[in-house]
């Protein structure tokens, strides 16, 4: 298979973080909703794994997994989803604010170029450094208007470091093991691991108060089906195709832009408002993302 172009690489990342984005808006509609982060996110993944291995079946993909890589899945797999989704679900609901959860989650760049940097040998310029601090300050703005927020505001800020941290290692995996299995197959075998680390939560913590009617029901069920076949299958599949040829650093710079989405598609679709400081802090973030690639196209 050739290498594909880098404007479609930048299409498909684009893609997922849109996606990514949208998934705040969604998981923030579940929890609104009394369901606990052990129900829904273990049929979220398990649904995701499911539709993903039906979906490298049909495309004649090879999911033969060798002896020698399943530590590094199993460890993928720890990282996320069970630790992020975990981490970055609870954040969430402490926070009370998709916006500013999704902030948090964007400083994932910088601390992605550092493992990028020791553990892959690859090249961070000053330029791509700028970009990234431009993009932050830009959604910073973003959120500067937001004054509601939970009364654990602070522990959902440490709870979404966790996050971070795992988010980072879970990219450092993914770029270890995209040498010899396609992209989907490896995000097929991460929910599927997942879905095991997850079991014990969702037998206990998940159906203590399961209530048929609200658990079974459409309004449930709609945002489901959304995040796991939309912003698990989907957008995890293009975002290790990105891993792949764009590397770790390169790749999670554009993690900072989840939160203009999440921020554009809650406006759009009524969840939060924003004024015109905000409309500025989008441009300077999009300016800041332009900035670090014109770096990579110089290098190259």
């Amino acid at each position: 298979m050739s290498k594909p172009g880098k404007l479609f690489i930048y299409l498909i990342s684009f893609v997922a973080i849109s996606l990514w984005g949208l998934s705040y808006i969604w998981s923030d509609r579940i929890l609104s909703m009394g369901i606990p982060v052990e129900y829904f996110v273990p049929i979220r993944i398990l649904l995701a794994g499911v539709l993903l291995l039906i979906a490298n079946l049909c495309c004649g993909y090879s999911i033969r997994l060798h002896k020698e890589d399943a530590l590094p899945f199993l460890l993928l797999a720890l990282c996320e989803p069970f630790i992020y989704f975990f981490c970055e679900t609870y954040g969430i609901q402490l926070t009370e604010s998709p916006t500013i959860s999704a902030l948090v989650i964007a400083t994932t760049p910088i601390f992605a170029a550092i493992a990028g940097i020791l553990f892959f040998k690859e090249r961070v310029s000053w330029l791509n450094v700028i970009g990234i601090l431009v993009c932050l300050g830009g959604l910073l703005l973003v959120t500067h208007a937001r004054t509601s927020t939970g009364r654990f505001f602070i522990y959902g800020i440490l709870v979404l470091l966790i996050a971070v941290f795992a988010e980072v290692s879970h990219v450092s995996f993914t770029k270890s093991l995209s040498d010899r299995y396609a992209p989907s197959v490896i995000v097929m075998y991460q929910f599927l691991f997942g879905t095991v680390y997850f079991l014990p939560l969702f037998l206990t913590r998940g159906l203590e108060h399961f209530d048929p009617a609200l658990y079974l029901s459409m309004d449930f069920i709609k945002p489901l089906l959304a995040l796991a076949v939309l912003c698990s299958s989907l957008a995890f599949s293009l975002m290790a195709t990105s891993i792949k040829y764009l590397g770790v650093a390169k790749s999670s710079i554009f993690l900072a832009m989840i939160p203009v989405a999440t921020a554009l598609f809650g406006f759009i679709l009524g969840d939060e408002r924003l004024c015109g400081l905000q409309w500025v802090g989008l441009t300077i973030a999009c300016m800041g993302l332009i900035l670090t690639q014109i770096a990579s196209k110089k290098k190259a």
